[in-house]
């Protein structure tokens, strides 16, 4: 969503590096290409005027002028502005003292409330709630439908008394619904209402009614971050119409522009509790504003990453898998297989590895390595294997290798490199289980020989061989005349000579002193070498 808006931000404070002072000019002229970015992606024109007004006039001041490092104080300065734009601090549910509580979805039609209904629900119910979808769109041809479809799929009841399609009252099914909840004792209620292709005054009366009717905790305004600048106009007659308490953005991970998310927050004054990363359910998530910002500078979101790494990896598969490593048992193919599962469901490989800092400018090879089947490729051809040669890769011959390839539908090269691989993978298990030697330096820096450690893992080309001296240059042929050539092998043994020492080079041979060298018994010095020597 914010690929072009990161790229033009990130290209921006390229130019300031390596600047021990910046000058008014500088400012100015980066100031200038983040004002060009912000309005290219759509950000409303107010909110572009107070951010990057507020940002000229801290890189003015003394805390720039007095930075060690200019060019990052700046940064820093852009990403605490971009932070206050996106809403400040982290806003969560607030949920009433007697339940149930009620959560209003509000917003136009498309903008994903339904979806974002069963979202929602699976969320509260992953963290301990007992959550109840109320089906209160009845206009829109099957929308109740749609609904009753989610919250199957998100393993959450619905409660949907009237079948829709134009039948049935809204805002009594509301009441009733919240009734219902408070009868069985569910502790959050969702309520979907309708919307419409533009905002009108029966649609806003109806929300108005609704909330009138079930006393909301929550007001949640769903706003599609692929709107663009119409954006800032729906927000502010909902806002009116109904007060709003929150925001949520949806199809976050769609090519548009993204400015209405950078624009709905300040325009509402109401802040972004969540955000919707893609179509399946799993594609919900709390939405810090100072996360957000780290990604769209470029500088990562570790913390988003090792929660999604929590909730996708097993505890006790992984206290299992750690226990073993602990005992000296190897890394097995089966592990390899449980912790590649355990990763896909984190989701894309891409979109996993870009939340890391600085993976911006790999954007291209990222996106390459998550559409070219190289994980499904790998899987299939581990699942072709037995479980026995899972546990030991070394009972995997010529014909098992063949048979293998025929299974998975690969080439018998494939199934060599990914076991050549995994071999290196070993190596570095054991390298940073070793208690002495190279220890993780060890793992870190090619365990195992040539072409393994990190290098290996990471997919480059595995030298079949220790890289050999290359040979050296200018060496004149032998002679033909016995006395040149006789010169000649004489300057070579001197030359020889003087090199020869132990591992630590020219001298090392001499003695504890360094002053004579120590010759082999009956070993003679050409003629004329003592010369050399001093003597």
């Amino acid at each position: 969503m914010f690929s072009s808006l990161s790229d033009r931000l990130t290209a921006t404070f390229k130019g300031l590096r390596g600047k021990g002072r910046l000058t008014e000019a500088d400012v100015d002229a980066t100031v200038r290409e983040i004002r060009r970015a912000l309005l290219e992606a759509d950000v409303a024109l107010p909110v572009v005027r107070a951010f990057t007004g507020s940002i000229r006039e801290r890189a003015l001041s003394a805390e720039v002028s007095q930075a060690l490092n200019p060019a990052q104080q700046v940064v820093k300065i852009v990403n605490e502005e971009l932070v206050g734009v996106l809403g400040g601090q982290t806003r969560r549910l607030r949920f009433a003292k007697n339940p149930p509580t009620v959560i209003m979805l509000a917003g136009l039609q498309g903008a994903g409330k339904t979806t974002l209904a069963g979202k929602l629900g699976r969320h509260l119910k992953d963290t301990g709630h007992t959550p109840l979808l109320v089906a209160c769109d009845l206009q829109r041809p099957n929308a109740v439908t749609q609904l009753q479809v989610v919250g199957q799929r998100a393993g959450v009841e619905v409660y949907a008394p009237e079948p829709g399609n134009g039948v049935g009252n809204p805002v009594e099914v509301a009441r009733r619904g919240v009734a219902h909840a408070r009868e069985k004792q569910y502790d959050v209620v969702v309520v979907d209402t309708a919307g419409r292709l533009g905002v009108d005054a029966e649609m806003m009366q109806q929300a108005s009614d609704i909330r009138e009717a079930t006393q909301p905790d929550e007001v949640l305004f769903v706003v599609d971050a692929m709107i663009g600048q119409d954006a800032l106009a729906v927000a502010q007659a909902f806002q009116e119409g109904v007060d709003l308490t929150g925001v949520v953005l949806t199809k976050l991970d769609g090519d548009a522009r993204g400015g209405a998310a950078l624009s709905v927050a300040t325009t509402t004054g109401r802040p972004v509790l969540f955000a919707s990363t893609g179509e399946g359910l799993a594609d919900f998530e709390v939405f810090h504003p100072d996360r957000m910002a780290s990604r769209i500078l470029d500088m990562g979101d570790v913390l988003t990453l090792i929660e999604q790494a929590e909730r996708a990896f097993d505890a006790k598969e992984s206290a299992a898998l750690a226990s073993r490593f602990e005992a000296g048992e190897d890394f097995t193919l089966e592990d390899f297989l449980t912790q590649m599962q355990a990763l896909k469901k984190m989701g894309p490989l891409n979109k996993v590895l870009g939340m890391l800092p600085g993976m911006g400018a790999m954007k291209d090879q990222l996106d390459e390595l998550a559409s070219d089947g190289a994980m499904k490729r790998i899987e299939a051809i581990v699942r072709s294997m037995t479980p026995l040669e899972r546990r030991n890769s070394k009972v995997l011959n010529g014909s098992r290798r063949a048979r293998i390839a025929r299974g998975s539908g690969t080439e018998v090269s494939e199934v060599n490199q990914l076991l050549d691989r995994f071999g290196e993978a070993q190596k570095v298990m054991r390298a940073m289980r070793a208690k002495g030697g190279g220890g993780l330096a060890g793992a870190l820096g090619g365990a195992g020989g040539p072409g393994g450690g990190m290098a290996g893992l990471a997919g480059g080309k595995k030298s079949r061989g220790r890289m050999q001296a290359p040979p050296p240059r200018g060496k004149k042929a032998k002679s033909g005349n016995p006395a040149k050539r006789a010169e000649q092998e004489r300057a070579a043994s001197e030359k020889a000579l003087a090199s020869r020492g132990s591992a630590f080079g020219p001298g090392a041979a001499f003695g504890a002193g360094g002053d004579e060298p120590q010759l082999p018994p009956g070993f003679e010095l050409p003629p004329g070498f003592e010369k050399h020597l001093g003597r």
